[in-house]
């Protein structure tokens, strides 16, 4: 049996539901494992994991090893990761910035605007839980983090500050949408599989789609958010005509001059 990983965000249930409860079906059995997305790309490093979502900042490491798969994914304008501030919108340098774990594409763009906004190389950061980071900011327990999912939708309502819009910097600096997670499978697998894979998230993404309400049961059941209007703004901003096929987007890469990545080497 195959292990599949997905994390219990709106947008990934939303494009793999069809698929785990079999109106999409794959070839192979499958079972599912759900995990916030730093913990998925540790598994994946390991090689724990068939299929995958992870962070497109993480793919560069484990190419070699999985293929990259056309659909699945999430990308697009206006729905990056934000530097929050639990007490002012000056971001400071001086006191820990707490990012959603090491791997993530969150924490790559926050070195890329640390790097190319304020000119710093030196990184002082922690790393917690995305949803343990949010709650200690809203508790002031910690000064500032980045925050990533649906709590673009509520830091306002929380009382936190805005420092700054990683992907919106991000957006302006590359002229490209922001390449958040991507969906791999391993190549032992077979180049046929891959495109078996494919084709399953885009027809389980399609049957989606199509239905009358966006939000069912499954997703709802899966999340970690009690608020259907905002389970539907996450399923909006992050599942896209990218999330069916991401041709066009530009995948970070060890080569690249302005990708994330050069920044990491300057460490």
């Amino acid at each position: 049996m195959l292990k599949l990983g997905i994390s219990t965000c709106p947008n990934d249930t939303f494009i793999y539901e069809n698929l785990i409860v079999g109106n999409a079906k794959l070839s192979r059995e499958i079972s599912v494992e759900y995990a916030d997305v730093q913990t998925l790309n540790e598994k994946v490093l390991a090689g724990e994991l068939d299929i995958a979502k992870i962070s497109c900042a993480v793919f560069p490491s484990v190419a070699d090893k999985y293929t990259l798969l056309k659909s699945g994914g999430a990308a697009g304008f206006g729905c990056g990761p934000l530097l929050l501030s639990g007490i002012s919108e000056i971001f400071n340098p001086s006191e820990i910035t707490y990012l959603p774990g090491k791997n993530t594409t969150a924490a790559m763009l926050f070195k890329f605007w640390l790097f190319k906004f304020l000119q710093k190389k030196e990184i002082n950061a922690d790393y917690l839980r995305f949803d343990d980071l949010y709650r200690k900011l809203c508790e002031k327990k910690i000064t500032q983090g980045v925050t990533i999912h649906e709590h673009r939708f509520t830091y306002k309502r929380d009382n936190l500050h805005l420092v700054a819009d990683l992907g919106e910097f991000w957006e302006k600096e590359t002229h490209s949408a922001i390449p958040l997670g991507c969906s791999v499978v391993k190549k032992e697998l077979g180049a046929d599989f891959a495109e078996e894979v494919d084709l399953c998230i885009q027809k389980s993404l399609t049957l989606a789609w199509e239905r009358k309400n966006p939000v069912t049961d499954f997703i709802r059941g899966i999340a970690q958010i009690d608020d259907d209007n905002i389970i539907l703004s996450h399923i909006k901003m992050f599942v896209n005509e990218f999330s069916f096929d991401n041709k066009g987007v530009k995948m970070p890469s060890m080569k690249d001059e302005i990708s994330i990545f050069t920044i990491m080497q300057t460490e």
